[in-house]
């Protein structure tokens, strides 16, 4: 049985470096916002740049501010 509203993902505005992507993620999964941009960076330089710059993009423009 849920109690509450659900989560949602949502870009944070205290906790950015540069849109809030990665501190809305760290608040949504309950983990800390340095091993979200550490993971982050990580994939997106074994994925050729391209995809993981994409995603933030994407990811800036459809993720709702706090």
């Amino acid at each position: 049985m849920q109690t509450g509203s659900p989560k949602r993902l949502i870009r944070s505005r205290t906790d950015r470096m540069i849109a809030g992507v990665c501190g809305g993620l760290a608040v949504y999964f309950d983990l800390d916002v340095s091993i979200i941009r550490i993971l982050f960076v990580v994939l997106t330089i074994f994925t050729a740049a391209f995809p993981g710059i994409l995603v933030y993009i994407i990811m800036w423009i459809v993720v709702p501010e706090q």
